[in-house]
């Protein structure tokens, strides 16, 4: 592996914008990718009428790939900066878009947002809800890329607008928007990605992979106990049974055991990968495949936990959050029961009790036991979810704790948790 300091990062934005593009790209600039691997996607792209699709297609490849559960790499892709060695998460695709992105963004320490400068695009709905879930998943640091600037005839007005759109957008989630460098692109053609555009002599700040290298490494909670929510199984011939996923917090090493939770079933680690090739013992912010003994591949699933037995993952009969309503047409009542997504695991979880309305500013209760709750409300709410699941509390692993509400193909809520009442 190479000894510059590892960062995860998800591209996020409205479908359409240009995310498949800047990927590729990236990868392609930076050297991840081979010229031979563009030139055959270029053939492809042209078989599909897609002209220019050959970016985006290194993405659809991934998907392919994925479906043939050939890889246990299946939706990371390394490539390196002057500074780090990046894992850009889940390269998304347009239905599952939000439950994809939801994994993706509870596995990354920073994040690229696409806004498109195409007549007519700009910030959209997703746009909107993309950023609400970076900043409820816990992501602070941001780079937006203004996309598609061919298409506006590299204009310093159009940057200008959507620049200010998008502040308007960040700025009352409590992004510090100081920190945020907003960058001109054009990632069909190359501009302003790795190397600098001379079609946009009126910008003068750095380029998308110098953007990326502002972001700092988070704090890496190797003192905790292991934590590492699983995204995916395979099993894979010769090998065994691999799950997948990113250790949140703890250090997993070679023949330990480990314990999944809910199921509760126990299994010895026979090897470690990550990028296709074998590690001694996984990190905090490590992306990996691990080879267990003992354990079936149907037995375990994606939303399960994997930890030590000394320390496991906490599985909830009843949780007690701390939730914002964002975008629901009526009005949260008791017995709304809407499914969660938290860190891997999708649930769906009853609201049993509405325990208090909350001063978003301050924090102190507004009202005792309302009967409902409508959008831009802050509340403490007591859910008790369908089937056993993981969850942690805020305090102990943040990774862990926090999660999104979706209910008719949207993000209605978000929030923390803040107790647990553990299963027996």
């Amino acid at each position: 592996m190479p000894a510059k300091p590892h960062m995860n990062i998800v591209i996020v934005g409205h479908v359409d914008h240009g995310k498949s593009t800047i990927f590729g790209r990236l990868l392609y600039d930076t050297g991840a990718i081979r010229r031979e691997e563009i030139e055959e996607l270029k053939k492809t792209a042209l078989e599909y009428k897609i002209e220019g699709g050959e970016f985006a297609f290194i993405v659809d490849q991934l998907k392919e790939e994925r479906a043939r559960g050939m890889t246990i790499d299946i939706s990371h892709r390394p490539f390196e900066t002057q500074k780090y060695y990046f894992t850009i998460i889940d390269a998304p695709g347009h239905r599952d878009f939000v439950k994809n992105m939801i994994t993706g963004a509870s596995q990354a320490d920073g994040a690229i947002l696409v806004v498109s400068a195409r007549p007519g695009e700009g910030v959209q709905e997703q746009t909107k809800e993309h950023v609400f879930l970076v900043k409820v998943l816990g992501i602070n640091q941001l780079v937006v890329a203004i996309s598609k600037m061919d298409l506006a005839n590299y204009s310093e007005a159009v940057f200008n607008k959507l620049k200010q759109e998008t502040i308007d957008l960040l700025k009352p989630l409590g992004f510090s928007i100081d920190k945020i460098i907003f960058v001109p692109t054009a990632a069909q053609h190359g501009e302003n990605i790795v190397k600098r555009s001379d079609k946009m002599p009126w910008y003068k700040g750095p380029t998308l992979v110098e953007a990326l290298d502002t972001f700092e490494i988070p704090k890496r909670p190797f003192d905790k106990p292991l934590r590492i929510p699983i995204q995916d199984v395979y099993s894979i011939t010769g090998v065994g049974t691999v799950p997948v996923g990113k250790v949140e917090s703890g250090v997993l090493k070679v023949n330990d055991i480990v314990v999944f939770e809910p199921p509760g079933l126990k299994g010895e680690v026979k090897s470690i990968e990550m990028h296709h090739q074998t590690i001694p013992q996984a990190n905090p912010g490590d992306n990996i495949g691990f080879n267990v003994k003992g354990v079936a591949k149907q037995d375990i699933k994606r939303g399960d936990v994997a930890g030590h037995p000394t320390n496991p993952p906490t599985v909830a009969k009843e949780f007690i959050a701390q939730i914002v309503v964002l975008n629901h047409p009526t009005v949260i009542a008791k017995g709304y029961t809407p499914v969660i997504h938290c860190h891997t695991a999708t649930v769906s979880c009853r609201i049993e009790e509405i325990i208090a309305k909350i001063d978003s500013k301050t924090g102190q209760v507004i009202q005792e036991h309302p009967e409902f709750i409508k959008n831009g409300d802050v509340a403490k709410v007591k859910f008790i979810p369908s089937r056993p699941m993981v969850i942690e509390r805020q305090s102990e692993f943040p990774g862990l704790a926090r999660f999104a509400i979706r209910d008719m193909g949207q993000t209605v809520a978000a929030g923390i948790c803040i107790d647990i009442v553990k299963a027996k």
